[in-house]
Formats: structure tokens, C-alpha cells, sequence
């Protein structure tokens, strides 16, 4: 057999396999840095998603970065399965073994390539699902987890599929309830957390969530429930810190922004250089300065709150992209530095962005003009650029209303026709519907 035909059968059996690399998965290099770094910053010995966050970053590591460290991700991903399963083989290592094996196929290394496609092979005689049409339910599991980063519909349906066929796994239950959110109504979606913190009692994250859409259903929350939930974390190690933000959501949510600020501080203090925690410190101070949250900022606050933007943008290299917007919009919007503000808002107008990237610069950019500027024609502009990306974004949404809502009050014929003109190019009548009936405020 030619080498030609070789590859080209080898090429054949991998896009069989199941893993992430025959799943179609969003390959935008902004999104996935972001990921990167957040799977980083979760990724404990004790988390039973560890082999799945393992694959993950390998993944992320092919795509973005190097081929040898993805490789190094997928046998930790293996190692991860085999420690947490207590067994050295298993049905949980072909995604890591089909994921090798792509690795190494897009090294030339086909020898390589061909041993792991025949351990995956050899698991799935040794573990058969069942039935031809259906996948092993860790398969399912994983992809399940893996979708609900990607599109959370899809994420549903494989992880009910695991939970049918093996519903002894909690974490895969729990996995299934937080991505019903969008097709739960309110009422059943909180009766589905409230069964699911009870058989994943540790999970705190679940519980702060819980508590969250129970405010939201119209229920009184005691803020000692969050003051209780916040405690819990902090008496933890830092490893097993990553509920932690969405616990200060819940603090946001019922307005209790200083308290949050507050807890936030008491951790950094414990554990001043984790960069996950300067995050989630940063993120408070920003629903004070920016979101006029809680009692008015100080001016050591907002000093507090640049400072540790900061020190996230240099923490976060990678994905520092949205800690700058945030910190231009904090100077902005304080004064402490316009000059300033406006050298950041450059600096990201003059980057080569993704599309998603570019909508959300525009659209906040044009906010910035207008409230801040006093400029409504160049933020009009920004916004009817926004509207020219065709991308499906929040954003999107939000600069289509304004261009609408602009449209409506212009007195200038100029103005006025370049308006009705982005629309009519760049919009649908139900895009322009949905934009108009939701308040998207950012």
C-alpha cells in the first residue's frame, strides 16, 4: 500500500472516532485562550471533570499553542481517568487515546497515530455501548460536558444520555441540570437545582446558583444563606475555590455589592497571589465603578478597582482583552485618567480582532462616545458598525436597538439614511423585532 493511500485510510478510521477533534468545536482563537485560562484556574486534582478538563486544554493547546504540550494534556487526562476511575483501563480513556491519535497524525507520526487508534479500537470491543447507534455513556458524559462551553441544547441531550445509562455518576447529573437552564421554565428549573444540590450536597457552586434563581422566581433570600455559602469556601483550600464568583453573582444579585467586595478582599487576603482571586476581586469593584452598584465609590476604591485590573490584564495575557475594556470604561467613567482611557480604547481599535471581539469594542466604544464624549454621531457610527458584523451576539442585538431607536428621533435626512441603510442591508425584520422587544442593556 502507497504511503498515500496509507494516510488517507489512517485519515478515514480518525474522523470515526469520537473527540474533540471530529466534534466540531468552536475553533476561535479569542474564545479559546479565554477557555484556557478559565479551565486553568479550575482544574483541581479532586474535580471528578478533571480528565475532561485535561482533554480540553490539550485541545485548546493544539489549536492555539503547542502540539507537544497537547499532547502532554491528553496522557494527563488519561492519568487523571485511570487515578479518579481506580483502574488503569477503562471505557474513560478512549476520547484521550482517539485524541492522541489525531495528535500525532497531524505530526506525520503515523506509526503513533495508528498504536492509539488501535487501543481505541480495542476499548470499544472490550466496552461496547449496547447498541451500534448508540455511544458509551463516558463518551457522552464527556461530550456532553465538553458542548455545554460550545451550545448548551446539544450539551443536554448527550449528558441525559449518560445519566439514563448510568445514573449512579452525580456529577454527570449535576452537569445535566445546569445546562436545562434555557429549556427549563423558572419554576421547574429551580425545583431541578434544589433535587440536585441534594444528592451533590459539596457542590457549592450548584448552591449558589440555586439561591440565585430563587431570588429571580420572587423568593426572599437571607443573605446569611450567601454570607453561609461564602464561609464554606474560604474555610477551603484555594484549590477548591472555583465556586467562589458565582457566589459573589449572588451577592450582585440581591444587591449587596460592598459585601461582596468585602468577601472578596478576606480571600485575597488569605491568598494574595492567585491570580483567580484578584478576578474575581476585580470583577466586584467593577459593579461599583462601572455599574454603579452599592453605595457610591470612593476615590481609594476606584483606586483599589484600577489596580487590581491591572494586575488581572498581566495575569491574564491571553485573554486580557475584556480586563482592558473594563479598565478603559473605569477610567472613563471616573475621570481619574481620560487620557488614559481613550490610549486603551486605541490600543484595541488598532488590534486585528474576531468578529465577537470586534462587536463587543464597538458597541461599548460607542457607549463610551456618547455618555462620555458627548460625541452621539461617532457613537452611532460604532454602533452601525457593530450592526455591519454578521455575527449573532448580545452586542449585536443591543446596537440594532439603537440604530432603531435613533433612527426614529434624527432630525439630520444625512443621518437618517445611513441609519434606515444599515438596517436594511444588515438586518432581518425579526432581528430588528427580538432587538426592540428585549431592553438589552449591557
Amino acid at each position: 500500500m502507497s504511503s498515500t493511500l496509507r494516510e488517507s485510510t489512517l485519515k478515514d478510521k480518525l474522523e470515526k472516532l469520537e473527540c474533540h477533534f471530529t466534534w466540531n468545536l468552536n475553533g476561535s482563537s479569542y474564545y479559546l485562550k479565554r477557555l484556557k485560562e478559565n479551565l486553568e484556574d479550575i482544574s483541581t486534582d479532586e474535580d471528578g471533570w478533571l480528565g475532561p478538563i485535561y482533554n480540553m486544554l490539550g485541545f485548546i493547546h493544539f489549536h492555539v499553542s503547542s502540539t507537544d504540550e497537547a499532547r502532554i494534556f491528553f496522557s494527563r487526562a488519561a492519568e487523571a481517568f485511570s487515578r479518579l476511575r481506580r483502574s488503569d483501563r477503562g471505557p474513560w480513556l478512549m476520547v484521550s487515546y482517539a485524541n492522541l491519535a489525531w495528535c500525532h497524525y497531524h505530526q506525520k507520526e503515523e506509526a503513533q497515530s495508528q498504536f492509539y487508534l488501535s487501543e481505541v479500537e480495542a476499548l470499544m470491543k472490550e466496552y461496547p455501548s449496547g447498541s451500534e447507534a448508540e455511544l458509551h455513556p463516558e463518551i457522552c458524559a464527556e461530550k456532553g460536558w465538553v458542548l455545554m462551553y460550545d451550545t448548551k441544547v446539544t450539551a443536554s441531550d448527550y449528558l441525559q444520555r449518560a445519566v439514563e445509562m448510568q445514573p449512579d455518576m452525580v456529577e454527570w447529573q449535576t452537569a445535566y441540570v445546569l445546562c436545562q437552564e434555557k429549556q427549563s421554565n423558572l419554576v421547574d428549573f429551580v425545583m431541578k437545582l434544589e433535587e440536585a444540590k441534594d444528592r451533590d450536597p459539596e457542590n457549592l457552586y450548584l448552591a449558589a446558583m440555586c439561591l440565585v434563581k430563587r431570588g429571580f422566581s420572587g423568593e426572599k433570600v437571607d443573605e446569611n444563606e450567601i454570607d453561609s455559602l461564602a464561609n464554606k469556601v474560604l474555610m477551603k483550600p484555594v484549590s477548591s475555590y472555583k465556586s467562589f464568583r458565582q457566589i459573589l453573582k449572588c451577592y450582585k444579585y440581591f444587591d449587596l455589592v460592598d459585601r461582596a467586595i468585602t468577601v472578596a478582599e478576606k480571600a485575597l487576603e488569605k491568598h494574595p497571589d492567585q491570580r483567580y482571586l484578584k478576578r474575581c476581586a476585580a470583577i466586584c469593584y467593577k459593579w461599583k465603578v462601572i455599574n454603579g452598584k452599592g453605595s457610591p465609590a470612593t476615590h481609594d476604591m476606584i483606586k483599589r478597582a484600577i489596580s487590581l485590573h491591572q494586575q488581572v490584564v498581566e495575569e491574564y495575557p491571553e485573554s486580557s482583552f475584556l480586563i482592558n475594556l473594563h479598565l478603559a470604561s473605569m477610567y472613563a467613567k471616573t475621570t481619574y485618567d481620560a487620557k488614559k482611557a481613550d490610549a486603551i480604547f486605541q490600543e484595541l481599535l488598532d488590534k486585528d480582532l474576531e468578529p465577537a471581539e470586534k462587536q463587543l469594542l464597538y458597541n461599548v466604544y460607542a457607549k463610551h462616545l456618547y455618555f462620555n464624549r458627548n460625541d452621539s454621531n461617532a457613537s452611532m457610527n460604532y454602533h452601525m458598525k457593530v450592526v455591519e458584523i454578521q455575527h449573532r451576539s448580545f452586542f449585536r442585538l443591543n446596537s440594532i436597538r439603537e440604530v432603531q431607536k435613533n433612527y426614529y428621533r434624527e432630525k439630520c435626512p444625512e443621518m437618517k439614511r445611513k441609519l434606515s441603510e444599515c438596517l436594511r442591508k444588515n438586518t432581518s425584520e425579526e432581528e430588528i423585532i427580538e432587538a426592540m422587544k428585549n431592553d438589552h442593556h449591557v
